[in-house]
């Protein structure tokens, strides 16, 4: 867990600094936004519709809550968005679970932040048709995404999931699928309109308090070993230089860590370059010598080939999962290998 957290969930809180918080939220309008924001992220153009009042208004609100270290601001793009902050979560958290959220004003804010969501999902969904064609092309040429999925959770087996990072999470489905096991999951994605797309599907599972940011996947702004799981699932083959990508998720790994891997063994169908693709595939052996370059040594593959009997599998892809741990994720023996 990051130091964050760590401090939220057990080191006690100096009374200077608890006194500004509560003196912070002692205020009707940022009292209102902690309620909201404990439904999820949202941006200043959000909390302006929902609440009414002038963005100016708005913001010098939320500076306040920042400020006092109730809430995280963090860009995206163009866009700032704002949610409840980790350090000062056995704060805030009682406070807001207390509110009766079924009177007004924060049962009319709840009906106006369901009025932003509605129309959010509409404007990813009108995004993704755009992209659904292309998507759906692709995903008929390997197993269904059920058999990969399945796959995922029997990699990861019943271990606790901890801190959960998503690089390149795109519509966010793997978020979707680990996020509830996981004490905190986090998306990365380079474009806010595929951010947009998994910010809208991920509150329709009521996945909300999922944290989305912008970034680099080559530079991600996360601590060093700040999480415990980091995906890479179906991103490699877009990237001009996937060996940095994974060095990058490589330093992110916590002590005892593990980093999965999921994306196309090496095929030759050349018209997926016209959908983006920049890499046609990857050798379990290429992958693995990265991971292992990038720190992380002790790799272990399995292949998700379609069907022999099916009449186009030789024209279809096979996908590989690379799951690789931390070495201090392994027995004192194993350790000694891993590093010999």
């Amino acid at each position: 867990m990051s130091l964050d957290r760590d401090r939220a969930q057990g080191e006690s809180i100096p009374f200077p600094e608890a006194l500004a918080v509560l003196r912070a939220a002692a205020e009707e309008t940022r009292l209102r936004i902690l309620a909201l924001l404990a439904e999820g992220e949202l941006s200043v153009s959000d909390l302006t519709d929902i609440l009414g009042q002038s963005q100016p208004r708005i913001s010098r609100h939320l500076k306040l809550l920042v400020e006092a270290g109730l809430v995280e601001r963090h860009r995206e793009g163009a866009w700032a968005f704002f949610r409840l902050a980790e350090a000062r979560a056995r704060l805030a958290d009682p406070l807001v679970a207390g509110l009766d959220r079924g009177a007004p004003p924060l049962s009319e804010d709840r009906a106006r932040l369901d009025a932003v969501r509605v129309q959010r999902a509409e404007a990813a969904q009108t995004f993704f048709a755009r992209l659904a064609p292309k998507w759906d092309e692709l995903r008929s040429l390997h197993v269904p995404e059920a058999i990969v999925e399945a796959a995922v959770l029997d990699a990861l087996g019943d271990r606790p999931l901890g801190s959960l990072l998503d690089l390149g999470t795109g519509t966010g489905r793997m978020l979707g699928l680990l996020a509830p096991r996981a004490a905190r999951a986090t998306g990365l994605d380079s474009s806010h309109a595929m951010l947009s797309v998994a910010r809208a599907n991920l509150e329709r599972r009521g996945l909300a308090r999922v944290e989305l940011r912008q970034g680099d996947i080559h530079a991600p702004p996360f601590a060093r070993g700040g999480f415990d799981l980091v995906i890479v699932h179906q991103v490699l083959h877009y990237l001009d230089d996937p060996a940095r990508a994974l060095k990058a998720a490589a330093r992110l790994v916590a002590p005892g860590g593990r980093l999965l891997v999921v994306d196309f063994a090496p095929h030759a169908l050349e018209f997926l370059r016209t959908q983006a693709h920049r890499r046609l595939g990857f050798s379990a052996e290429q992958v693995a010598g990265w991971l292992t370059e990038a720190g992380l040594p002790d790799v272990t593959t399995r292949d998700l080939a379609p069907s022999a009997e099916e009449p186009a599998a030789a024209d279809q892809l096979t996908v590989t999962l690379w799951l690789a741990r931390d070495a201090a994720a392994l027995r004192p023996a194993e350790a000694e290998l891993a590093v010999a």
